[in-house]
Parts: C-alpha cells; sequence; structure tokens
C-alpha cells in the first residue's frame, strides 16, 4: 500500500514538474486549429413586400419614425425633383456615415417612391439575430447582402425586376471618421445588369449627429441635409469599373455643392477639381473634427456647435 501511494505521488509530481501553470499548453507547430466553416445564413424577405406587411411598415414609418426623428433633428432635403424625371425603379446610391442615413433618405421621399423602396443591408450585421433580421425588414424593408465581396446574391436582381427601388451604400459599412471611402462595384453592376437608373445622394450631418458607435442622436437637434443629384444612367459599352468612379464622382459634386453653393460646385466639376470625398490626409483626430461641423448656419455666437464623441 505504502508503494502505491509512493508511486502515485511521483506520478502527481511529475505531472506537476510538466504542466505549464499559467500559460497554455504547447500545441506542435505543425497543428492547425480547426475552424468551422462559416454557415450563410439565409433569411427570406419576401414577406417584407406583402401587402400585409406594406401596411405595418406605412404606420411605422409616418407614425412613429418621422414624428421620432423629427423631435431629434432638423431635415432639409434638396434635388428631390429629380425623381420627375424617372418613372422606376431606379438605384440610389449614397454615402454611409451613421444609421441616420436610412431613414433620412426614406422619409425625403415621395410617399410613392417610399413605399416602393427596399434598401440592402449586410447579413453579418442586421441579420445575424433572427429579432434583428425581422426588425429592419419589416421596418425599412431591408434584405441581405454580403459585404465581405462575395459574390451578389440574386434578392437585389429579383427586387428590382419587380418593381422596386434599392438603396445601396457602396462603401460597405459606415464611414468610422464621416469622410467617404471606397465604392465597390456591385450598385454599378445591378444598374448595368438591369438597365436601371443610377441616383445618386449626398448626406451632411448624419456623422456628427450620431456616428458609429453612438446609439442615439446626439442632443441639440443637429442639422442633417439630403441631396439627391440627376439619375446616371449606364453607357452601352460601361463596364462596372467605369460606372462606380463616376457614381462617386456625382455624390462628391453633391457633397461640394453643400459646403459651398451649386454653382461653386459646377465650376470645380466642369474643371475636375472637385474636392476628393475620402478627406485630407491629415491626423486622424483632426479628420473627425473636420466632420462634425454640422451643415448649418453659424449660431448667435458665431461659434458652430461640434460633435467630438466617436
Amino acid at each position: 500500500m505504502s508503494r502505491f501511494l509512493s508511486e502515485t505521488v511521483d506520478d502527481v509530481r511529475t505531472m506537476a514538474r510538466g504542466w505549464r501553470w499559467g500559460r497554455r499548453s504547447q500545441v506542435p507547430r505543425s497543428a492547425e486549429a480547426y475552424v468551422p466553416p462559416a454557415q450563410a445564413t439565409v433569411f427570406d424577405t419576401d414577406w417584407a413586400r406583402t401587402p400585409a406587411a406594406r401596411a405595418v411598415r406605412e404606420v411605422a414609418q409616418k407614425g412613429v419614425l418621422e414624428p421620432l426623428l423629427a423631435s431629434q433633428v432638423r431635415r432639409h432635403v434638396e434635388g428631390i425633383e429629380v425623381l420627375d424625371r424617372v418613372d422606376g425603379p431606379v438605384i440610389f446610391v449614397a454615402n454611409h456615415a451613421s444609421h441616420l442615413d436610412t431613414p433620412l433618405i426614406l422619409l425625403a421621399l415621395p410617399d410613392e417612391w417610399r413605399r416602393r423602396t427596399a434598401v440592402a443591408a449586410a447579413a453579418d450585421y442586421f441579420f445575424d439575430t433572427w429579432w434583428r433580421a425581422v426588425g429592419s425588414a419589416a421596418v425599412f424593408n431591408t434584405f441581405p447582402i454580403d459585404r465581405r465581396g462575395g459574390a451578389m446574391a440574386a434578392t437585389p436582381g429579383a427586387v428590382l425586376d419587380d418593381g422596386w427601388n434599392l438603396v445601396i451604400y457602396p462603401e460597405g459599412t459606415r464611414s468610422r471618421d464621416g469622410w467617404v471611402g471606397r465604392f465597390q462595384l456591385g450598385a454599378a453592376f445591378l444598374a448595368i445588369q438591369h438597365r436601371v437608373p443610377v441616383v445618386p445622394i449626398a448626406h451632411r450631418g448624419t456623422y456628427a449627429a450620431m456616428p458609429r458607435g453612438q446609439d442615439w442622436p446626439s442632443r441639440g437637434r443637429r442639422q442633417l441635409t439630403i441631396r439627391f443629384g440627376e439619375p446616371l444612367w449606364p453607357g452601352e459599352q460601361e463596364s462596372p469599373r467605369e460606372l462606380t468612379p463616376r457614381i462617386r464622382a456625382a455624390v462628391a459634386e453633391l457633397i461640394d455643392e453643400d459646403r459651398t453653393t451649386w454653382w461653386e460646385a459646377r465650376r470645380r466639376a466642369a474643371v475636375g477639381s472637385t474636392p476628393d470625398p475620402s478627406g485630407p490626409d491629415s491626423a486622424p483626430w483632426r479628420r473627425i473634427w473636420e466632420q462634425t461641423t454640422p451643415p448649418t448656419a453659424p449660431t448667435a455666437t458665431g461659434k458652430r456647435l461640434r460633435a467630438w464623441r466617436h
């Protein structure tokens, strides 16, 4: 018995000496960690465009969302008359800096356009849980897209073929500092494939009002502006790589117009000197600081409000 206990104690001591206390166990370099393959989440949103869902969405948008937004921010819309020159469907393409962008677009549209507009939303964000998927689809008529550079899903094309307008943010995500990022090719691809026009849209002030990482608009009813540009029709032989820069340039021109005047923006566009919407090559804090000026006239004290939270 004593021999058994002695051998057991020796075994425990040997094991204790070999254990890497407080550190991870050693793994051979040749061993590769097992990563289960990502499973695509399929969420059907066809129900969101049925008559019953549309009736619920009308109440949510006009009865709840619009008065709520009006209580938190001040809105100014320019260029909406361009929609008189198209019959639809169209692809609305906008810069993306805030969760305020989508309700701002939808509530700026005439009712007959708003009721026939669907919004492309990131599958890995808005459709990662059932309750978020149902909520966004019901209120904003969203459908999932893969923003990781995968093949274009069939849903956007099917929605266009059914006569619905689309809202697409070609940057793929909200800007981290309010400036405009690189445009992906998806919107241009859809416009060319389905022979529909692109209506460029520019927001200003949404980053200052509710930047990324903030879940409610800043206090003070900040000024937001949204500008609609002239429809862009794809050329006969134009490729997505050629159309995409044209769309981004139109958005940049609208941003410049909002900062200056219609005439100044047209003059700069004519000579190719429209300011780059990606912003200056400066320190991150400076880029954020410059974008937090809301598009509004100076206050009575001559100062502008700034939002420092990021």
